[in-house]
């Protein structure tokens, strides 16, 4: 994966209809605690951690780094996205030399059910697209997890492969460079 730089990090705030993906600030602290420590939230991610280990290890700026995105609803952070490289020792991968692109997302329980993740997931998946146009981004989650197995779907990724990993069956998918995203992806240039 050619790596987000000085070009292509920090964007600008990216905006949707009811949404704005942005850098992390310091007033996001107190919502990433919440997010880490929600049960709900921790379900398919390996469980909640606890708030008092999150108050002391948590940077006064959390997630400050490329890739990643603070979800903004009305001025609040509700979540959060991110475009990671893949780890190559893991299982699941689309290229050879491994490193693709993997989109992760987590929102705070009172934002679920609205459509937000789908809306601020295709907005990124558009702005990755522009800033690294014909690179692949792949998806990685538990199968039990209906809500990530049906955004997955909507966002246009295919299966791959499933596959065993932290104690539960893993669906691994694929988003071609050239999957429109919806509503959100901005017209493409007629070619000559």
């Amino acid at each position: 994966m050619t790596e987000l730089g000085a070009d292509t990090w920090p964007p600008a705030p990216i905006r949707t209809e009811r949404l704005v993906l942005r850098q992390s600030e310091a007033r996001d602290r107190a919502a990433f605690i919440e997010l880490f420590a929600s049960p709900e939230v921790g379900t398919y991610v390996g469980g909640p951690r606890p708030r008092a280990e999150l108050e002391r290890a948590a940077p006064e700026v959390p997630g400050r780094r490329p890739g990643f995105f603070v979800i903004d609803a009305d001025g609040a952070m509700i979540g959060m996205i991110t475009l990671d490289r893949r780890d190559a020792g893991r299982p699941g991968h689309v290229r050879p030399e491994a490193g693709e692109a993997e989109l992760g997302f987590m929102f705070l329980p009172e934002a679920w059910g609205h459509g937000y993740a789908a809306e601020a997931c295709a907005a990124a998946l558009d702005w990755f697209a522009d800033a690294l146009p014909g690179e692949p981004v792949v998806l990685c989650t538990q199968t039990a997890n209906d809500r990530a197995m049906r955004l997955a779907a909507k966002l246009g990724f295919t299966e791959v492969e499933r596959f065993e990993e932290y104690g539960a069956e893993q669906w691994f998918g694929v988003r071609s460079p050239l999957t429109p995203s919806g509503p959100f992806r901005q017209p493409a240039h007629p070619r000559s």
